[in-house]
């Protein structure tokens, strides 16, 4: 396993604070019912961005409470099989009445540094990065979610998405005994006896037909940075599992997989006013972030 650069780590954790401040410092709530004008900036920032990086990002609009919103992706073409699309996203609106630092401006941010860790790689397969719109009530799970208009507008183009890797809060984690909670029946017993009790790791969190491309995000996580990571494929009736964009992609019977600090079973400022850019751990994201950046270059064959 390569050591990765520390000079490139500070710089990265440096960037991604930058992102996390702009989006939940500057603009602060965004969405559609109560903060729309926020979530048009927080829009027009990330195309500015990947902009930046040298993409030329699409915009997908389609009206949401009588507003026009907007996905937006842009992509690294594979050089051998174009046709062939690995997706990685997050959500960037937020919840009624807080900042939503690590829910979801930590995840944004990743996609973000993770598009410019990999702007002009040539992978044999496609990359594909999706900002996408109202995965926060009153939207979540309904018509107007955007990871769900995205996912039934992929299946009707009859794209072959070969995975799914949802960004959901991943700038959260801690290192006393205690500070991690897990979803019944992992939290009793004889689970919880073998599961981490600190809140220091990231997981990948699957369903069953996602098994084997959630198994081997992590170890290839892994094989990209040293930092500790779980990962579980399980029903999608166990709290916490389905509670994000994946679950469209898991709809339409796409594999996807969730890789989060694991939300309010580790952070207990979520959907609060509290969740501000100060409460998150940017070295460990700048680690993730590194470790995703070399996990999603080898599944497209980078």
């Amino acid at each position: 396993m390569p050591k990765p650069n520390p000079h490139a780590l500070t710089d990265l954790a440096s960037r991604l604070h930058r992102h996390v401040d702009m989006l939940a410092g500057v603009i602060g709530e965004r969405n559609v019912p109560h903060r729309y004008g926020a979530l048009e900036a927080t829009a027009r920032y990330i195309e500015d961005t990947l902009t930046s990086f040298g993409y030329a990002p699409i915009a997908h609009e389609f009206p949401a409470y009588g507003k026009p919103v907007r996905k937006i992706e842009c992509e690294i073409v594979g050089r051998k099989h174009p046709r062939r699309i690995w997706i990685v996203g997050a959500h960037y609106d937020s919840i009624d009445g807080s900042p939503a630092a690590d829910d979801n401006a930590s995840a944004v941010a990743g996609v973000l540094e993770v598009a410019r860790l990999l702007a002009g790689t040539s992978c044999r397969d496609t990359v594909r990065f999706v900002a996408f719109v109202n995965e926060e009530p009153p939207f979540y799970k309904g018509p107007e979610m955007g990871s769900t208009v995205y996912a039934k507008r992929c299946r009707e183009r009859d794209e072959d998405i070969r995975g799914m890797i949802n960004l959901e809060m991943i700038g959260y984690y801690r290192d006393e005994r205690g500070t991690q909670d897990y979803p019944l029946p992992l939290g009793r017993p004889p689970w919880k006896w073998l599961l981490p009790t600190r809140g220091d790791f990231i997981a990948f969190v699957g369903n069953f037909p996602s098994f084997w491309l959630t198994r081997r995000c992590k170890r290839l996580f892994r094989r990209s940075v040293r930092f500790p990571a779980l990962w579980v494929a399980a029903p999608n009736r166990i709290d916490g599992t389905g509670m994000s964009d994946h679950w469209s992609f898991w709809q339409q019977g796409y594999p996807a997989v969730m890789v989060t600090d694991t939300a309010f079973f580790r952070n207990p400022h979520y959907h609060k006013p509290s969740d501000t850019p100060d409460k998150l751990d940017y070295p460990r994201m700048a680690q993730v972030t590194t470790g995703l950046a070399g996990m999603l270059r080898r599944l497209a064959g980078g």
